[in-house]
C-alpha cells in the first residue's frame, strides 16, 4: 500500500500523520523558532531609507530564512517517500513549504493545500482519514 500523509504546518511546529497499511503514526516536529529579536542601542540613521536603518532588520530575515530552510528541511526529510501528501495550515507556512517541496522536486505529491487554524492532535488525524477515505 501507498505511503499517504496528511501535514499541519506553521512556523512553529509541524504535525505529520502517516497512513500505511492501516498503521498510523503522528509524528510532531518543532522549529524551535525564537521571538523576533529586536536590537537596541545605537542612533537610528537621519535617512530613514539608508542601508544603515536596515542593517539589523536585514540579519533578522537572514536569520529567519536560515532557520526556516533548516526547520522545513527536517519537514521534508520525513515525508519525501510520501506517495500523496495533504498540506494544512494556518498563514504562509504552508505555502513556504510547497515552495521547498518543488524545490526538492516532490511538489507533484501535493494533493491539496488548504488553510486549517490549530487543531488538536485528535482533530488532525480526523480530518486525515477523512480527506484520504474519499
Amino acid at each position: 500500500m501507498e505511503k499517504l500523509i496528511g501535514l499541519w504546518i506553521d512556523r512553529k511546529k509541524a504535525l505529520i500523520l502517516i497512513i500505511e497499511e492501516k498503521k498510523e503514526q503522528l509524528k510532531q516536529i518543532q522549529s524551535n523558532l525564537e521571538k523576533n529579536t529586536r536590537f537596541r542601542g545605537g542612533a537610528r540613521a537621519k535617512q530613514p531609507y539608508s542601508a544603515q536603518f536596515f542593517t539589523a532588520e536585514d540579519q533578522i530575515d537572514r536569520r529567519l530564512g536560515e532557520h526556516l530552510k533548516k526547520y522545513y528541511g527536517e519537514v521534508v526529510a520525513n515525508i519525501r517517500d510520501a506517495a500523496s501528501i495533504l498540506i494544512m495550515g494556518p498563514g504562509e507556512a504552508k505555502f513556504e513549504f510547497e515552495k521547498r517541496l518543488i524545490h526538492e522536486r516532490i511538489g507533484q505529491k501535493v494533493a491539496v493545500i488548504e488553510a486549517a487554524d490549530k487543531l488538536t492532535e485528535r482533530q488532525f488525524a480526523a480530518k486525515v482519514r477523512k480527506y484520504f477515505k474519499e
